[in-house]
């Protein structure tokens, strides 16, 4: 038995409720963020890109700003939200996500959703990343078949 299942039999001995991710969340499209529109400083702001080449699971900090005046036309993921990258050239980063813990809002590109919830962020973040996950996303995946 493995330790998740003996934490499962230990703290919810009647079973665990799965829930649609529609009850539990709003999902949102990113905004029209680009590259170009990088600044030195200003507002921090998350590329998709960046999602799977420069992010851990959570991050309270960006490595790209974006100007006040970019940022009010921009979608932001405030403290607590999942950023998941929605497109990319493998099912592996498909649906990769960081979560947002910083204390002011996050200008979020496109190509991405942004995933508020009332759930425990790191647990979901971890959901997204396990086999039971990655099952469900190759079902619909271009690549599935490749």
């Amino acid at each position: 038995m493995s330790k998740l299942d003996e934490l499962i039999a230990e703290l919810c001995p009647d079973g665990v409720e799965y829930k649609p991710l529609s009850e539990i969340a709003t999902i949102t499209r990113g905004g029209n963020l680009q590259k170009k529109d990088f600044t030195e400083s200003g507002v921090p702001c998350i590329h998709y890109g960046q999602i799977y080449t420069k992010y851990g699971l959570f991050t309270d900090k960006t490595f790209t700003f974006v100007s006040e005046a970019t940022a009010l036309r921009q979608k932001k993921a405030v403290n607590g939200d999942i950023v998941m990258a929605v497109t990319s050239e493998n099912i592996e980063d498909v649906c990769k996500c960081v979560i947002w813990l910083g204390e002011e809002d996050v200008a979020v590109s496109g190509h991405t959703a942004i995933i508020h919830h009332n759930q425990d962020a790191k647990y979901l973040a971890y959901y997204f990343q396990s086999s039971m996950f990655f099952v469900q996303k190759a079902k619909l995946h271009p690549f599935a078949d490749s």
